[in-house]
């Protein structure tokens, strides 16, 4: 069953792709699955701007893909690097205004990379980074959460008390929490931007290993700090990173999804759409809508970064609004 769905999204992908995206910006493609991803639609034609701190990791991750590809296809996608780091809300302007100086419009973009329980990293420079390419941006906007928002994100998926503690108390909460921010984030920008006709969806890219080394730790972020015993164990339910790739493929593409009808969709492993477990964080989010989302998000991104001015002028448009 699996294998037939994976099948025929990878099919849907080289189809869908080829005819919708021309320009596209992923973070995280230095590895993992993001690197699966660019490596399925370098055949498909188009320009993937591939968001990275290091452009020797992003160069080494590009002859990767090419030499993936042999015959070389005859329309091969044109893969550059965009310098932003997302530990590093400082970047964030510039990336998007270097982006800006070379397409006029962006198709889709992929918010793929995180960290371990890093609310900056996985939840703040996302929302920020999309917020500067509004401008630009023109179908889809795919942002990145995990299972673990349904075993271990706290009641209503975040609680600003763990938020605003001085360090990770809880690797397991803080990780699912961060990811639960996606989920609202997803959310509101539907809401924000279905008018522009910017679909906003929100994937869920399954067990993975992530990296490209061997060692019993080097998996997804997820596990990636859990003892060194359990791994053994844990690996017995993983897919191949590629399987993850056809999600996000899925997630970026499906026509199953159109702005007029999208509330941020959810889509599980491996291309289904269908709500995340969590009834209480979409509780949450629809509490959120009642009493002013908007400055929800203000003050939970507010309290990640000891800059408060600096995070107060970034988030004065918070959630999109106001960008035609």
């Amino acid at each position: 069953m699996v294998a037939m769905k994976v099948l025929g999204i990878a099919v849907f992908t080289a189809q869908t792709a080829a005819r919708l995206a021309k320009s596209l910006i992923s973070t995280g493609t230095n590895q993992g699955i993001g690197f699966e991803l660019v490596k399925l639609l370098y055949p498909t034609g188009g320009t993937i701007y591939q968001a990275c701190r290091s452009q020797e990791r992003i160069e080494k991750a590009i002859q990767g893909v090419i030499a993936s590809h042999r015959p070389a296809p005859f329309t091969p996608t044109t893969l550059k690097h965009l310098h932003l780091g997302l530990n590093d809300l400082t970047t964030i302007k510039s990336s998007a205004a270097t982006f800006a100086s070379q397409e006029q419009k962006l198709d889709i973009l992929l918010n793929n990379a995180g960290i371990k329980g890093h609310i900056r990293v996985n939840c703040i420079a996302p929302l920020l980074f999309t917020q500067e390419l509004l401008p630009q941006l023109h179908l889809r906007i795919v942002w990145t959460v995990s299972l673990m928002v349904e075993m271990y994100s706290p009641p209503g998926g975040i609680n600003f008390l763990f938020i605003n503690a001085p360090a990770i108390q809880d690797t397991m909460r803080d990780y699912a929490a961060c990811k639960a921010g996606n989920v609202f984030l997803c959310g509101e920008a539907a809401q924000q931007r279905g008018k522009y006709h910017v679909v906003s969806v929100v994937q869920n890219p399954g067990n993975l290993p992530t990296c490209h080394v061997t060692s019993c730790h080097a998996v997804t972020n997820i596990y990636k700090y859990q003892p060194w015993w359990l791994m053994p164990v844990v690996r017995l339910i993983f897919y191949a990173r590629k399987y993850g790739a056809y999600t996000m493929l899925f997630a970026g593409f499906t026509d199953e999804v159109r702005a007029e009808r999208n509330k941020g969709v959810y889509v599980r492993p491996f291309g289904i759409v269908a709500p995340n477990g969590r009834r209480d964080v979409y509780k949450a989010i629809a509490r959120g809508k009642r009493c002013g989302f908007g400055s929800v998000v203000a003050s939970y991104a507010i309290v990640c970064d000891p800059d408060v001015d600096n995070l107060r002028r970034c988030c004065r448009d918070v959630l999109l609004e106001g960008r035609g």
